[in-house]
């Protein structure tokens, strides 16, 4: 049996390469991607900073043991050698999830429940237990941690070809959920998404950004924060808050480092939407964030926008768009148009800049008429699969 000092790092499947590049950035030396996030060395404390920082994990949960179980009794016996007291507190209640695949051990709800008795008896905690679980270590739980009637930890149990790994998930809340917008449109896109979707497009915080069908500002914003350097976690509260051991003054100290590290952006973040109601959703979202002096919404239609002008030299920049793509808002025999107005206008007045469009449609992107080259991989977005198609600089 292996002892965890792992952190693993859920993305949305096929972003895995993504996240990736960005934990690397973020000094997780090590970091590799595997199906459905990243894998990664770490503790508690690589944790915190983990949560605070990535903008693309879905949530971080740490390792805490991982072993062969061909058989309940096996599962019981080694899970009972789990440093439980390390990680959890008898006075926090925890909840234990469980999927298993491929496995000799195939009933979920008997696994969950010989690892919530080995908790108990090692910590003195109440335990409870949901035996289907949802897919652990992955992205796939986008409206909440876990029902608003269970425990506030919870520790995910993974049985795959008989290899039962053990986790602590150190983030509750989906990272998406950055707290500051409360406001929403028709089908938004999640933060996390947005942030990889951006560092796909190469963006790095020194080019202007521009959304023309912005809804509620989510890639505008996000652009923002990272020019800006905002920890994506700096206004949330994290489970790993309620864990044994957790350091007060260590992730104090992180917060105050992670605020000292802002800085005034070098470009201008500009969104459009021809709703109202979106423009001033964004405008309020924007302003939760603190981006608001960095940002500037339109209400106006695609054929009227024109690029920011240039601020320090920053200008051209990226166009990144999540347009309606029929089966999300509208209906698509009438979208054609609204994507081919699109690329005229970008191809008429936007030379120099690159472009980055997300749909589950490619029809729609071809509609635009704009040279995207081979589309991205498919990433399940709600019952959708998008897809980012990108451009070089247009001409």
């Amino acid at each position: 049996m292996t002892a965890g000092s792992d952190l693993f790092l859920a993305a949305p499947p096929g972003l895995e390469s993504v996240l990736a590049e960005e934990a690397r950035a973020l000094g997780f030396a090590h970091a590799r991607a595997v199906p459905g996030g990243v894998e990664t060395a770490g503790s508690v404390a690589g944790a915190m900073r983990a949560n605070l920082w990535l903008r693309g994990a879905g949530r971080v949960l740490l390792r805490v043991a991982q072993f062969r179980a061909l058989h309940l009794a096996q599962l019981d016996k080694r899970a009972h050698r789990v440093a439980w007291a390390a990680h959890l507190r008898p006075d926090v209640p925890v909840r234990v999830e469980a999927t298993c695949t491929r496995s000799r051990i195939y009933h979920q709800g008997a696994a969950a429940e010989r690892v919530a008795r080995a908790i108990a008896a090692c910590t003195g905690a109440p335990v409870s237990t949901a035996g289907a679980g949802r897919k652990a270590g992955t992205d796939d739980d986008p409206e909440g941690a876990h029902p608003p009637d269970s425990a506030p930890l919870r520790v995910m149990v993974r049985i795959d070809d008989d290899l039962c790994t053990l986790s602590i998930d150190t983030s509750g809340a989906p990272l998406h959920r950055r707290g500051h917008k409360q406001a929403v449109g028709k089908a938004p896109l999640r933060e996390t998404l947005a942030a990889l979707f951006l560092r796909e497009c190469g963006f790095d915080g020194r080019e202007p950004v521009v959304d023309p069908m912005c809804g509620s500002g989510t890639f505008v914003i996000e652009a923002a924060e990272i020019a800006a350097g905002l920890a994506p976690g700096r206004s949330r509260a994290f489970d790993f808050e309620r864990m044994a051991g957790f350091d007060a003054a260590l992730w104090e100290a992180l917060r105050a480092k992670a605020g000292r590290a802002a800085r005034a952006p070098e470009a201008m973040f500009l969104g459009a939407d021809r709703d109202q109601g979106a423009v001033t959703m964004a405008e309020a979202n924007a302003a939760r964030a603190g981006v608001d002096g960095h940002c500037r919404f339109l209400c106006q239609p695609v054929s009227a926008l024109e690029p920011p002008p240039a601020l320090h030299g920053a200008s051209p920049g990226l166009v990144m768009v999540n347009p309606p793509y029929g089966a999300r808002i509208g209906k698509r025999h009438m979208l054609h148009a609204i994507h081919g107005a699109l690329g005229k206008t970008l191809a008429a007045r936007f030379g120099g800049w690159r472009v980055g469009l997300v749909t589950s449609d490619a029809g729609l992107a071809a509609s635009t008429g704009l040279p995207f080259g081979p589309p991205g991989p498919p990433v399940p977005h709600g019952a959708l699969r998008i897809r980012l198609y990108r451009t070089g600089p247009l001409p």
